[in-house]
């Protein structure tokens, strides 16, 4: 089995979907992760996502789409919402391809802080070649190679361990000299660069500590 990761841009006004550019758009929300999706056989879209912010802002969205079909939202500060909606040409064919061959979408799906989307697939090269016979002539997205290999389940990837928020703050920390020897930067200098406290930071650090000593010691 092979996995590839990809970087999808959204590059034009319609993004992966116009309901989807409009809670990228949305200062009140943070969308994290897609943790399942999936083609309904009435070709609808099923999803289950994690999202931060307003649900009174995204309750409004939802409700005014036309691409809406019905959605549930549960949680406080850090929430989970499951919504059925009509999908555009790029999600259909990518979830057709899914459902029809030998491609499977590895989630949690991040997003990162600039709204795109670090997406791994698993399966053959085979079906790899297919998925991008089918998008590359989309223009509202673009597609960056990150990483192709062979898929190792029993070796350790900490890059597909950490959410994009917290590789952006470990590489961060990292490049400042927070893990320096003596150490070259507080919490405070990480915390200046995304606008956020530094005990948000602190706690950021201690969850990828924890994933990564658990892979190495396990």
């Amino acid at each position: 089995m092979r996995y590839l990761t990809v970087l999808a841009k959204p590059s034009g006004s319609g993004a992966f979907h116009p309901l989807g550019g409009q809670l990228t758009a949305e200062p009140s929300i943070e969308r994290r992760a897609i943790h399942h999706v999936e083609l309904l056989s009435d070709d609808t879209v099923l999803l289950f996502a994690e999202a931060s912010g307003s649900q009174k802002r995204y309750n409004e969205i939802m409700d005014d789409s036309p691409h809406v079909i019905d959605y549930l939202v549960s949680g406080d500060d850090r929430w989970m919402a499951v919504s059925q909606f009509e999908p555009t040409e790029v999600p259909r064919r990518t979830l057709k391809l899914q459902r029809e061959s030998h491609l499977i979408l590895e989630t949690p799906i991040h997003f990162t802080s600039d709204g795109e989307l670090k997406i791994t697939c698993l399966g053959t090269d085979e079906a790899f070649e297919t998925l991008f016979d089918e998008i590359v002539e989309v223009d509202s997205v673009s597609f960056e190679l990150l990483e192709m290999g062979d898929f190792e389940p029993d070796e350790s990837s900490f890059g597909r361990m950490l959410t994009a928020r917290q590789e952006e703050v470990l590489e961060a920390a990292v490049e400042l000299g927070y893990y320096d020897v003596p150490r070259q930067a507080a919490l405070e200098d990480v915390a200046e660069i995304f606008g956020i406290t530094p005990t948000t930071v602190s706690e950021h650090l201690r969850k990828i500590e924890r994933r990564v000593f658990s892979e190495i010691v396990r």
